[in-house]
């Protein structure tokens, strides 16, 4: 156990809690490695036979990201090599768990977004409750949606992962559980009983979430779908502004100015980058390529203008009033993001554990 990781085992099943309520457990280096290590331990462990990932007290959030301010401050002093330390280790804890053996429930209840997201998508069992908010908002601060965000999203039908990467746009529980980003929905006052229940017959968690399945909301994204799909179908930004703008001039689609204003205040950088990650993760067959891609664009991007500048004017400041650097969707050069996707020198290049 350390002060912000409870490591447990119950019965047949490891247990890692989340423990930094007041920053909504969102995730620091030592985190990363408390959680590698448990899981490393636990693999060779004929008693342990699965995995329950969750957080330890409060319903605000699962785990709200990253040490954004740690990134931030890497990028501002130290050229960002604290910050490739940190994108380094957690990649590999992402691709530790997508590539375990036992399987992992997680259960998403509250917040849910950035390095959370990281933890939960490559779990086999991801339960939604009426608490969550999942989300990706990076684009709007000049980051862009890693933690294996490029192979999670781009596996979405429908291009809902384009609209997630892009628009930052918050899903609830019902939501996630329509897209497929959770595998089961559970009211949260039942999560205790489905822990001890899991605890005690590890070889049947999906029967055990089956039969305690509760009933969620309608997903109200759903009535959106369509013209998710119309209007993101491009991967060119300009292509995905010029479709909103036109349906507001030809219908005055209220749905489309909303999302046309929002993807006003995201980077474009950022917005570009999402789009090419998206598409180039879709062709991978290995996660690892994946996360060798994000490291690469991480690498480069940490270091840019707009993510400093971001996190200053939303976070820092609260301002809400970032000065992108290039400003429009039209400065951001083929060159600017093939630079960003390039290669790193072979020694510098992400490798798993």
């Amino acid at each position: 156990m350390t002060g912000s990781i409870i490591i447990q085992k119950h019965d047949r099943v490891g247990h890692i809690s989340l423990n930094r309520p007041k920053a909504l457990h969102a995730l620091t280096l030592d985190m990363c490695h408390a959680i590698s290590a448990a899981l490393s331990d636990w693999a060779d462990d004929d008693s342990v036979e699965a995995v329950i990932l969750d957080h330890s007290e409060g319903t605000r959030g699962f785990c709200a990201g990253g040490d954004i301010n740690l990134l931030r401050k890497s990028a501002l002093e130290d050229g960002g090599k604290m910050g490739r330390k940190f994108f380094h280790d957690e990649y590999r804890l992402n691709h530790q768990m997508m590539t375990y053996a036992k399987p992992i429930v997680c259960f998403m209840d509250g917040i849910t977004m950035g390095g959370g997201v990281g933890i939960a998508m490559p779990a086999k069992f991801r339960v939604a409750t009426e608490n969550t908010r999942f989300a990706m908002p990076e684009t709007g601060i000049g980051l862009f949606p890693d933690v294996g965000g490029g192979w999670h999203l781009s596996r979405l039908g429908g291009r809902l992962g384009q609209f997630l990467a892009l628009t930052g746009a918050r899903l609830d529980g019902a939501e996630c559980l329509w897209a497929g980003l959770a595998t089961h929905y559970l009211p949260s006052d039942m999560i205790a009983d489905a822990t001890a229940r899991i605890s005690e017959k590890p070889d049947r968690i999906g029967g055990v979430l089956s039969e305690m399945v509760g009933t969620p909301p309608g997903a109200r994204l759903e009535k959106n779908a369509d013209k998710i799909a119309k209007h993101f179908a491009s991967d060119r930004f300009e292509d995905i502004l010029a479709s909103l703008e036109k349906a507001i001039d030809e219908n005055g689609c209220e749905w489309a100015a909303k999302e046309r204003d929002t993807l006003g205040t995201k980077s474009p950088q950022t917005c570009k980058v999402a789009l090419r990650q998206l598409a180039k993760s879709a062709q991978l067959t290995s996660f690892a390529d994946n996360m060798a891609m994000e490291y690469r664009i991480g690498s480069r991007v940490l270091v840019r203008p707009d993510f400093a500048e971001g996190v200053r004017a939303v976070i820092v400041d609260k301002t809400h009033d970032p000065q992108w650097n290039p400003a429009t969707p039209e400065d951001v050069s083929e060159e600017l993001i093939d630079s960003i996707f390039a290669p790193l020198p072979a020694d510098e290049e992400w490798k798993p554990l």
